[in-house]
């Protein structure tokens, strides 16, 4: 049965008006316009009249203008419009017809509701005024009319030309042409951003790209872009629009031709603030965790003091991005340039391998200043500038840090000389080159979650330079041991620190999966981590019944990773063995599902290999055995 039958006339009709305003801003409405014309939910003549306009912010008023007339004319054809534009062809041309569609299955939009009552007894009056003043105005016409009609036929009587004098050649009437740009008026403002039903997202595009921008996930850093199911960090969606060598997504990123950061500037949009904080280690794994799945939405916990600090530091923190950009820029041109001559340069690449001696790394562009400025090299263990770097790697008496730390079997004064590094002035203010020890230790952890590789309020490890959401963390951080000054260690620190004495023998893989669960929440948190690090794209993180087709009627029993999460902190699983079946379930369904898609079937064997690789080594299993599934 369609899921559509199960709501009333009124709730369709309330979720109509309630999305009125995103439809309108669908790019290209033309297939969906003439779907409703075709369905007689529309007349031909406002049809043709809107296919006509080319200007694209007056058609979007006159998309809106069709729906309100939709809504006016045809309430009782609700459910055949929902039914009519939630057809395949239509949602797979426009992502917003998906997340109407999503919405209301997966039960998002709340009905219950009380939305404000239509002021319409003063727009009737106001109407009823127009129409009067209207009506005199013709009359007064007419009126005028006659009275020249007469003194024209009485001068005419008056002035009767003879045959030999020339009469003068009448005036052409302007012939009016049709104008083929809009049937509606053109007093809308452009300003889609302060429109009140776009309070929650936002249409944006980079590129030829198009998605829309949750305001709510980008003031907490989270991933807020989704083009066709698919959630974005907003660099993620600028390397996805093909703008990655930007660099600079305020930029890169339009709403209706303005960019983000214009609307950052003028306060229609919240950027998320990149101060990061340290927690202590106590309530590490508390007991009263709230139930909730790895990506649920991030506290707000800033102090009132640093708010006060951060506005007072707004104009030097926008000039020095300004002078961070403009570099920028500069190392993107000159990367150009190597490309076309053929030099060594790394192209669009922000992310160096590195060697020096026995110890390896990777350099990371954006953070370069200089040789003893800006740690720059990420180790398993710290961050590093190039010169700690080199005084780690290398045995030589007199080290020279261009030369002897290699990439790519070059040394690094070939990324110099392609100005693909650049190299900071000695005068430079920027944090990278800053002397305070505050400067520099911010530096000794990564910039963007390990997790989910965005950026936003950060937890920092203070044994490793791993950095975390409070939210992807496993078990998340408790907002309330925010601000202490001792010290703190993620999950991945805390199990290796305590390997050698939790499991001071070897055990066999049977043992391990009899194990009660309430014993290894450590060790079950940790691989749930190593499986969320490696899943980039977010594939198995999410219920695939939402967005993937026929998905539901294919596999009988689905199951996703925010689930593992969701029943692992509501104590669902009595053994390790019940946790392990789970997993692996989840890439047993990917192979099922995707027999004849090689891509997505490899992506499901790599993570399952390397879960089971992590399973024996954090259970200190003795042997090689089957896998879990066939020991099951």
């Amino acid at each position: 049965m369609d899921p559509l039958d199960f709501l009333s006339d009124e709730q369709l009709l309330q979720f109509f008006r309630c999305s009125r305003t995103e439809m309108s801003c669908m790019e290209q409405p033309h297939t969906f316009l003439n779907q409703l014309r075709d369905h007689h939910l529309i007349p031909e003549k406002m049809h043709k009249k809107l296919i006509r306009c080319r200007n694209k912010e007056v058609r979007e008023k006159g998309v809106y203008q069709v729906l309100d007339w939709v809504e006016a004319e045809r309430p009782d054809s609700i459910k055949v419009f929902w039914n009519c534009v939630f057809r395949d062809h239509l949602l797979l041309q426009y992502p917003t017809l998906r997340l109407l569609r999503n919405r209301l299955l997966n039960g998002s939009f709340t009905f219950y509701e009380i939305l404000p009552k239509k002021v319409e007894k003063e727009e009737e009056e106001e109407d009823k005024k127009k129409k009067g003043s209207a009506e005199r105005e013709e009359e007064e016409k007419k009126t005028g009319r006659k009275k020249r009609n007469q003194k024209k036929k009485s001068e005419s009587e008056e002035e009767k030309p003879s045959t030999s004098t020339q009469s003068k050649p009448s005036q052409k009437r302007k012939v009016q042409r049709p104008k083929y740009s809009s049937p509606f008026s053109k007093e809308e403002k452009a300003d889609i951003w302060t429109w009140p039903l776009l309070k929650t997202q936002l249409p944006v595009t980079c590129g030829d790209k198009e998605g829309m921008l949750n305001r709510d996930k980008l003031a907490k850093g989270e991933r807020c872009i989704v083009v066709q199911g698919r959630w974005f960090t907003p660099s993620g969606f600028e390397e996805f629009g093909g703008k990655k060598s930007s660099k600079n997504w305020k930029y890169s990123i339009r709403c209706r031709d303005t960019t983000l950061g214009k609307l950052i500037q003028e306060g229609h949009l919240t950027s998320p603030d990149f101060k990061r904080r340290k927690s202590a280690q106590r309530a590490l794994f508390p007991s009263n965790q709230s139930v909730g799945s790895i990506t649920q939405s991030e506290e707000d916990d800033d102090d009132d003091d640093d708010d006060d600090d951060e506005e007072d530091k707004v104009e030097e923190e926008t000039e020095q991005e300004r002078e961070e950009g403009e570099r920028e820029e500069q190392a993107n041109t000159a990367e150009g340039g190597s490309r076309k001559g053929g030099s060594h340069g790394g192209g669009k690449k922000s992310v160096f391998k590195v060697t020096c001696g026995a110890i390896n790394g990777m350099l990371h562009k954006d953070r370069f200043a200089s040789g003893s400025c800006g740690k720059s090299i990420r180790t398993e263990l710290c961050w590093m500038t190039p010169v700690d770097f080199l005084t780690v790697g290398s045995a030589l008496e007199d080290p020279s840090w261009k030369k002897d730390i290699q990439w790519d079997g070059k040394p690094l004064s070939v990324l110099i000389k392609s100005k693909i590094l650049v190299i900071h002035s000695l005068l430079c203010k920027c944090k990278l080159c800053s002397p305070t020890a505050k400067d520099r230790h911010d530096q000794d952890n990564d910039d963007d979650c390990f997790i989910c590789r965005s950026q936003g309020s950060l937890i920092c490890c203070d044994k490793c330079p791993s950095s975390f959401h409070q939210r992807c963390h496993l078990p998340n951080v408790d907002a309330t041991i925010l601000g202490d000054d001792c010290p703190w260690m993620c999950t991945f620190c805390v199990l290796r620190a305590s390997q050698s004495w939790r499991y001071p023998k070897q055990m066999t893989y049977q043992e391990a999966l009899t194990c009660r669960i309430s014993d290894h929440l450590l060790e079950c948190q940790y691989l749930l981590l190593c499986l969320y690090h490696a899943d980039e794209d977010y594939i198995f993180v999410k219920d695939p019944c939402i967005n993937v087709r026929n998905y539901s009627s294919v596999i009988k029993t689905p199951v996703w990773l925010d689930r593992v999460v969701e029943k692992l902190q509501q104590n669902l699983y009595q053994s390790v063995q019940h946790f392990v079946s789970d997993v692996l379930l989840i890439f047993t369904n990917c192979a099922t599902f995707n027999r004849d898609n090689a891509e997505f079937r490899g992506m499901g064997k790599r993570l399952k290999d390397l879960f089971e690789r992590e399973f024996k080594s954090t259970f200190s299993i003795q042997l090689q055995h089957p896998t879990a599934s066939n020991s099951q």
